[in-house]
């Protein structure tokens, strides 16, 4: 029982001692900010510090193992102690060096360690109750490295222990034989453990949380960190004999602070912000678009792979005599605000296309050449599959095709020395190109290696057309805020949340905000942060009508596609824009321009990149009206970059992202 008592005794103590310390750090963390409150009216900010300084206060709970018999020389009680616990101080300075922001950093402390604890009561040959407890101490270094794996306010943290002893003291008593109450006791013994190993080397390992205790608006910034860290027992053997080891475990807290750079804040100056809303009328009126699409002279191959790939369409000889190209795209419902599998499963019988169109034009030759990035063996195993697939299934003549292989394409998506989304470039750049001078496969007034295949004409019924959306104006938005986001409210009081945006523009199909309310009055409200962070709100109302179809009307629809990051429209498409697209273009028409990109690359350069193609297509169609005398068209110039809900496709595969890189125009008749 006496064991217990001075176990309970000591961790009292402790308590008290620690509770005194805590209390002092609590008030010094209170001096420490009521000093810093006459700085926070300067409105300066600073960076986060990179070097902090501080205190470390913990409680070591230490548990012991092994056997302890020989205190010193002269003293050897009757028995051996084995298991134990204690609880000590850890009292240590600090300093921590780590940039803002990044996972690895350096931790340093060194102070004072206590060890000290009871072993559990033993009992003696003659029935007494032994006890031994130790003041075992240290002074400790402790070099870390502190890593926050997440970046954030968390952090772990390990590395090695050198421990120099400090005290090495111990009390021993022998109690009298509980049947024998009037013997007297033997006097408790203090002394000094021998063979005490002045030098330990072990390990530790820690995590901890900084909360911090002011804002960036003071040079001098604290942090306090509650940690918890573990000292296994290997290397805690105190005694160079024996094979008494201790493991411990520490539960603290740190208080730091450290100093942050001025930061030199441009002023920034906020211009007001004109929001407002336009959703139309949207008077019922399906629309029927007949729509040219664009045939890529490109066939994708798989990685690793020279065979062609599964997802392009292959016929049976015996099919071929019923294969027409008309009759691929059947009339069918596309959603220009998703993505259309139907175009792709148009895209996905090129081959057979070319086949066809050879039989029909006995004079046509073509060339295949494969891009491989194993070399150019390679790639003429990919034309030759092609090459073979021809011959054998359609019946071309073998010497109409020319099959060739090369390491990169002739317009390569892989630029030299570039690091990002290379597997993305890689399987773009894997692919066969089909080369003719023959015109009657060509798009056209092109000619040469380069041109696309000659397009097809798709008959489609268009759901929620562009300039049916519900269009947001934050005229001055992209000066004053660094983002903005949008919340709808209908009048059962569901709330939709948009954004987050930068440009200011943005078009939303009524749809995504209505479902499949017909009509209805909404709160539109737009939520904007500025570029000194404050939020700005502003409110109106509107009128909003689903777009339904009912009555027939027919539109045009228009694709030009892009190569890898080129803004500029191909120069072989001028032509085909000024004697093909503009005098498709009705009198008192419109005409709605969107541009696209796929997922390489940043986002914002993406939006960038597509209303520059969008407008480079605007150009050249307004300047061709011009030369005729014609100002009586309007235009709508959108960019949607990758935007995932307005992109024509998907971007898995790199036929999709392809045709991803493209500008749409559509050619509205007047209503």
């Amino acid at each position: 029982m006496k064991t217990n008592i001075n176990f309970k005794i000591e961790l009292y103590i402790t308590w008290i001692s620690e509770k005194v310390l805590l209390n002092s750090l609590f008030l010094l963390t209170l001096f420490c900010l009521s000093g810093q409150t006459v700085l926070q009216a300067q409105e300066v900010n600073y960076t986060k510090p990179s070097w902090y300084f501080g205190v470390a206060a913990a409680t070591n709970y230490s548990f012991y193992r092994g056997s302890t018999h020989q205190l010193n020389s002269s003293l050897t009680p009757p028995v051996t102690f084995h298991n134990g616990e204690g609880a000590g101080l850890y009292l240590a300075p600090l300093i921590e060096f780590y940039k803002p922001n990044t996972r690895f950093g350096f931790m340093f402390q060194a102070g004072y360690d206590s060890r000290k604890g009871s072993f559990d009561q033993k009992t003696s040959p003659c029935n007494c109750p032994a006890d031994l407890s130790t003041k075992l101490s240290y002074i400790t270094v402790e070099p870390s490295i502190r890593i926050a794996p997440f970046k954030s306010n968390f952090y772990i943290y390990g590395g090695p222990r050198l421990a120099f002893n400090l005290d090495k003291s111990f009390k021993y008593s022998l109690g009298t034989n509980p049947a024998f109450p009037n013997q007297e006791a033997t006097s408790e013994v203090s002394g000094d453990f021998d063979n005490i190993d002045q030098t330990l080397i072990s390990m530790q390992v820690g995590a901890g949380f900084d909360i911090p205790l002011s804002s960036q608006k003071h040079k001098t910034q604290f942090l306090l960190s509650p940690f918890v860290n573990f000292q296994p027992y290997f290397g805690q053997h105190p005694r160079s004999t024996e094979t008494w080891g201790l493991s411990t475990l520490r539960v603290g807290m740190a208080l730091k602070f450290g100093q942050g750079s001025k930061v030199e804040t441009q002023e920034v100056t906020e211009y007001p912000v004109q929001f407002s809303v336009n959703a139309p009328k949207n008077i019922a009126g399906e629309r029927n678009v007949r729509e040219v699409f664009p045939l890529r002279n490109y066939v994708f191959y798989d990685l690793g792979s020279n065979k062609i790939p599964s997802r392009y369409k292959l016929l049976q000889k015996e099919n071929v005599k019923d294969f027409n190209e008309d009759q691929i795209g059947v009339t069918a419902t596309v959603n220009p605000s998703g993505r259309s599998e139907r175009q792709m499963t148009v895209y996905y019988n090129v081959i057979n296309i070319l086949g066809s169109r050879m039989i029909k034009n006995p004079s046509t030759t073509i060339t295949l050449v494969g891009s491989s990035e194993k070399g150019s063996e390679d790639g003429v195993a990919m034309s030759e599959s092609i090459k073979t697939y021809l011959v054998t299934v359609f019946g071309i003549n073998a010497s109409r095709i020319t099959s060739k292989g090369q390491l990169k394409p002739n317009i390569p998506s892989e630029q030299l020395g570039g690091t990002k989304e290379l597997e993305l470039l890689r399987e773009g750049d894997r692919r066969v190109s089909i080369e003719s001078n023959s015109p009657e496969l060509l798009m056209e007034f092109q000619v040469g290696p380069d041109a696309p295949l000659k397009p097809l004409e798709l008959v489609t019924v268009q759901e929620a057309p562009i300039d049916s959306y519900i269009t947001i104006n934050a005229n001055g938005a992209s000066q004053t805020y660094s983002s903005w986001s949008l919340e709808t409210t209908d009048q059962d009081g569901l709330v939709k949340v948009f954004g987050p945006y930068t440009q200011e523009k943005v078009s939303i199909p009524g749809k995504n905000i209505m479902g499949t309310r017909s009509e209805g009055d909404y709160k539109v409200k737009m939520i904007g942060t500025t570029k000194n962070g404050k939020i700005e709100e502003k409110v109106t109302t509107t009128h909003m009508v689903l777009w339904t179809p009912s009555k027939t009307e027919e539109g045009l629809r228009y694709s030009i596609i892009f190569e890898f990051n080129k803004s500029k429209t191909i120069a072989i498409y001028e032509k085909y824009l000024r004697e093909v697209v503009t005098p498709k273009i009705p009198k008192d028409g419109v005409v709605i321009i969107h541009g696209h990109t796929d997922i390489i690359g940043e986002e914002s350069y993406n939006l960038n990149l597509s209303l520059d193609r969008a407008n480079e297509v605007k150009s050249i169609l307004e300047n061709a009206l011009s030369d005729s005398g014609r100002k009586d068209v309007n235009f709508e110039v959108h960019g949607f970059g990758e935007e995932e809900s307005t992109s024509p496709f998907k971007n898995k595969l790199p036929e999709e992202r392809f045709y991803n890189r493209t500008v749409i125009i559509d050619i509205i008749p007047t209503k």
